[in-house]
């Protein structure tokens, strides 16, 4: 059985992946700039889901600076 986490709460995320405190974290999840899931009141955010968000936006960077 895999117990590896498949969401983290908005504040985890938000200090794992970009170094940002709670209320910054909470910002971005109400901006839609992190993958969030609503259960009720409890928000958590999908680890698959902001990975391939980031890796979306790594690409299209790099799109970007090729065709400057």
């Amino acid at each position: 059985m895999n117990t590896d986490p498949k969401t983290l709460s908005v504040p985890e995320a938000g200090q794992i992946y970009f170094g940002m405190g709670r209320d910054a974290a909470y910002n971005a999840a109400k901006r839609g700039d992190l993958p969030v899931i609503r259960f009720g009141r409890l928000l958590r955010v999908s680890i698959p889901a902001l990975e391939r968000m980031l890796e979306a936006q790594v690409i299209q960077g790099a799109e970007t600076a090729r065709s400057t």
